[in-house]
């Protein structure tokens, strides 16, 4: 059985969603959030008539802290606790002070209110992922696929039993019906490797796709035709837009006349325009040379 729940992040709906995977052995969780998030995760468990002292193991898709702020918080509190991650990110859980200083270079003095305490993990509850690998947890089998693009270390899970992928955010960004954005903060973004990425997951035939910001989806095709088309937009935004603030205002003025000012206030709770400037130019730098 897979529920959800919503991480309410900085008191806002549809922005972190962490799924619940539950079943004989135990829960599973996948993408916990960040630890400033971590009362809405135990409340919503609580809902559930669960605790943290009933999950078995956390299987991240990536180590950016909207998605594992919290796993080390959660492994200190219930010690026996299992973390699957790729292996360019194991040494980050083990060890996070680079991954901090580079989340603080653009985050600055906002760390602590939006992210809360990002706590290492024993090396002994780290398990590394390359892609390929089958876990057996909660009740099913759960295969893993190495899918980078938005970040070196991403992979996804699909739930062999139910057909659903847990694509984290190399899915996009979808937040409301039929708008979807593809999140690019640096340092990280392959836009080739994404391509390959979703063609590996169009090859697993997942039934479903579960992406981290937020939702299921079931119309897999749609979706991720949607995420190319906006990967290549962006792509054009960043090569016109001589300055983050100029690409950010040709996103915002996208959305805003493509949806409404809610739905797109709700996007840019998620992400940074800026932030997305910054990772397309540095990729678009390194396909070059």
């Amino acid at each position: 059985m897979t529920d959800f729940i919503d991480l309410n992040f900085r008191g806002s709906d549809r922005v972190i969603a962490t799924a619940v995977l539950m079943g004989p052995d135990g829960v599973t969780l996948v993408d916990p959030g960040p630890t400033s998030c971590l009362p809405a995760l135990e409340a919503g468990l609580r809902q559930r008539g669960l605790t943290l002292r009933d999950v078995r193991s956390l299987l991240i898709t990536h180590i950016h802290l909207d998605h594992a702020g919290a796993v080390g918080t959660i492994v200190e509190r219930v010690p026996s606790i299992q973390v699957h991650v790729h292996e360019r990110g194991a040494p980050h859980m083990v060890d996070p002070t680079k991954l901090l200083a580079s989340a603080t270079r653009l985050y600055g003095d906002q760390m602590d209110t939006l992210w809360g305490a990002f706590l290492p993990v024993p090396a002994a509850n780290v398990h590394a992922l390359q892609g390929g690998e089958r876990i057996a947890t909660a009740g099913t089998t759960l295969r893993v696929a190495y899918t980078p693009g938005h970040a070196k270390h991403h992979v996804s899970f699909l739930d062999e039993a139910t057909g659903m992928a847990y694509v984290g955010d190399t899915g996009g960004i979808r937040v409301s019906g039929d708008y979807l954005l593809a999140p690019t903060p640096p340092p990280e973004i392959d836009l080739e490797g994404w391509e390959r990425s979703i063609e590996l997951i169009e090859s697993i035939s997942p039934e479903r796709l579960a992406v981290t910001h937020f939702g299921v989806y079931d119309e897999v095709d749609e979706h991720l035709a949607a995420l190319r088309e906006d990967l290549t937009r962006a792509e054009l935004w960043a090569r016109q837009a001589p300055d983050a603030e100029s690409y950010a205002a040709l996103q915002r003025e996208w959305l805003t006349e493509t949806a409404d000012a809610e739905t797109a206030a709700g996007y840019f709770a998620i992400m940074r325009s800026e932030d997305g400037y910054a990772g397309l130019k540095r990729a678009l730098v390194q396909r070059e040379e």
